[in-house]
């Protein structure tokens, strides 16, 4: 069942929607780490906007993403190079 949230994120209250207890956790660890981040730049970068500052979590999320989902694609490839192998070898055992 959806249930109305509201999440704090340098700041600024969001009005959200999870739709289940666990999106509503995974949320606000997010809004958490968001946040963690965001701290961390407005300390180094006190000259900065929030906006600058939200942009440069964003970024640096989004790299991480893209970085993850390389190493799922290279681990999935590897992983059916592996079960290939293995099929292979049990078939000359027959």
């Amino acid at each position: 069942m959806a249930q109305n949230i509201k999440l704090k994120i340098a700041g600024i209250e969001y009005p959200m929607v999870a739709n289940s207890p666990e999106m509503e956790e995974t949320m606000r660890t997010a809004a958490d780490e968001i946040n963690r981040k965001f701290n961390s730049y407005d300390a180094k970068y006190p000259d900065k906007t929030t906006l600058d500052k939200l942009i440069i979590v964003t970024l640096n999320e989004t790299v991480n993403r893209i970085a993850c989902q390389k190493k799922m694609q290279q681990l999935g490839e590897e992983a059916k190079t592996l079960q290939d192998d293995l099929a292979a070898y049990l078939d000359n055992l027959k």
